[in-house]
C-alpha cells in the first residue's frame, strides 16, 4: 500500500503515523520513560507515548521544512528495563526524601545513583550503535536527567560541537538532593564529566546564584540568554531575530539541542515536571531552531525531554505541543543533514 502523507494514521503505526523501520529511517528516536529524581512531580515517563499518540495528528507538510518524513523517522520500542530502574530508583528516591518511613537513606541514594548508571550505560550504546550506522539520533524523555548517555555518544563523535541548551533551569546542580544523577544535574555532568566545549543556555528563569557564578566563571566555555535578558530586549522594542542572530554567533557548526519543554510558556505545557511562568513562545523556539539551519550550521542530535501526561486524566496538550516540537526538531535536523550522514 502506497503511504499518503495527507490520510489517517493506521491502527499501531509508528511516529507520526510512519511505519519505516529503523534500519531504513534516516532519523531513529530513542524513548527513554524515567522521572525518577522529578522533584515536583512525576509524570514525564508518560511523556514518549503522550508524543508518540499525538503525532499522529501532525500534518506532515511542514512550512519551514517541507517533507521530513520522507526521510524516514522511527521510534524505536521502549526498552522494558527502563520502566524496572525507574521502579525501583523512584522507590529509593522516596526513602530518601521521607516519604517511606522505612529504609536506609544513603543506600537509597546508592540504589537512585545505581539506576541512573545503568540508564545511562544503556542510552550511550543505544546512541552510538545507530550513530555508527548513519542514523541521526534524537532522545524522547522522561526527565532532563535521561539524555547523559546520548550527549556523551554525541561527543565522540562531534567533539567539536556545541550545546544548546533550551530550558528554564540551569541543571548545574551538583548532585542535587544527594543524587548524581538528578535531572538537576544534568549540565553539571555534562560540564564535569564530559568533554563538552561550548553550553549555550536559553530561557533560564528559576536559577540558583551559585549556578549562575558557575556560568560567569567559565570563560565563555557556557553563556547564558536567561529569559528575563529576552523579554527585556522585546519590551525594548528590538525584533527577537537580532537576539536569535546573537545567541547562534555563540555556537560551533555542529549542534546538539538539548530541548527541556518546561523552556516554553508553560501555557503550552502546563504538566511538565517544573514549571515556570515565563518561557519562550512556540514560535520563538522554532525560529531559534530554524536560524542554526539558516546559518549554515546543522543539528546533529537532540532531546526533547520533560513533556508530561497523566493516562489517568485523559491529558493531551502536552503531548499535542511535544509532537510538533519534536517534528519540528527532526525537519531541521534533516534539512541540515543532507551529504552528511554515513556510517561510521
Amino acid at each position: 500500500m502506497v503511504f499518503d502523507p495527507e490520510g489517517p494514521s493506521a491502527s499501531g503505526a509508528g511516529i507520526f503515523g510512519l511505519d519505516v523501520p529503523a534500519l531504513d529511517a534516516a532519523l531513529v528516536l530513542i524513548p527513554i520513560p524515567f522521572d525518577a529524581t522529578a522533584s515536583y512531580g512525576r509524570r514525564t515517563r508518560f511523556g514518549p507515548d503522550a508524543i508518540l499518540r499525538a503525532s499522529h495528528q501532525v500534518d506532515l507538510f511542514d512550512l519551514e521544512t517541507g517533507r521530513p518524513y520522507a526521510a524516514g523517522i522511527a521510534m524505536l520500542p521502549p526498552n522494558q528495563e527502563i520502566e524496572r530502574w525507574n521502579a525501583a530508583a523512584s522507590r529509593a528516591v522516596d526513602t530518601v526524601r521521607g516519604a517511606s518511613a522505612t529504609g536506609d537513606k544513603d543506600q537509597a541514594r546508592a540504589e537512585t545513583d545505581r539506576c541512573g548508571e545503568l540508564l545511562n550505560r544503556w542510552v550511550y550504546e543505544e546512541t552510538r550503535a545507530w550513530l555508527r550506522r548513519g542514523k541521526l539520533v534524537g532522545l524522547v524523555g522522561g526527565d532532563h536527567s535521561t539524555p547523559y548517555g546520548c550527549i556523551r555518544a554525541h561527543l565522540e563523535r562531534y567533539p567539536e560541537m556545541g550545546i544548546l541548551h533550551i530550558d528554564a533551569h540551569a541543571d548545574l546542580r551538583d548532585a542535587y538532593e544527594g543524587f548524581s544523577w538528578s535531572h538537576a544535574s544534568i549540565m553539571h555532568n555534562v560540564v564535569h564529566r564530559l568533554p563538552a566545549k561550548k553550553l549555550v543556555h536559553v530561557g533560564l528563569r528559576d536559577v540558583a546564584e551559585s549556578e549562575m557564578a558557575i556560568i560567569d566563571r567559565s570563560g565563555g566555555r557556557q553563556v547564558a540568554f536567561t529569559d528575563f535578558a529576552i523579554a527585556k530586549h522585546a519590551h525594548s522594542g528590538q525584533p527577537f531575530t537580532r537576539l536569535v542572530d546573537t545567541i547562534i554567533d555563540e555556537l560551533p557548526a555542529d549542534v546538539y539541542v538539548s530541548f527541556d519543554i518546561d523552556g516554553l510558556d508553560p501555557a503550552l505545557c502546563p504538566n511538565t515536571g517544573t514549571p515556570v511562568p515565563g518561557g519562550l513562545s512556540f514560535h520563538g523556539a522554532t525560529a531559534l531552531l530554524g536560524a542554526i539551519r539558516g546559518s549554515g550550521r546543522r543539528i546533529i542530535g537532540f532531546d526533547l525531554v520533560e513533556v508530561a501526561s497523566d493516562p489517568k486524566l485523559n491529558e493531551q496538550w502536552d503531548g499535542n505541543v511535544g509532537a510538533r516540537l519534536l517534528y519540528k526538531l527532526c525537519g531541521h535536523s534533516l534539512a541540515a543533514a543532507k551529504g552528511h550522514l554515513r556510517p561510521a
